[in-house]
């Protein structure tokens, strides 16, 4: 259960770190409209999920077939 909630935090902490820049390029860019930086953030916030959901499904694929081949070259 630690194990979990410490990955908790860093993730809460990795999207408090990218919002903080973000907020300040949208603020230059586009003036301080809170409406405008929530949605915008949100959209970001679903590509990059989709994104970190890509990267799990492909080393979660990559190590099942690593234990696979690892499985052949084993002492039985």
């Amino acid at each position: 259960m630690g194990k979990n909630r410490d990955l908790l935090k860093v993730i809460i902490l990795i999207l408090l770190g990218m919002f903080i820049p973000f907020l300040g390029s949208i603020t230059f860019t586009y003036g301080f409209e809170i409406r405008t930086i929530v949605v915008t953030f949100l959209y970001f916030l679903v590509i990059f999920g989709l994104e970190l959901g890509v990267v799990y499904l492909y080393f979660t694929f990559s190590g099942r077939r690593a234990n696979k081949k690892m499985q052949q070259y084993r002492p039985k």
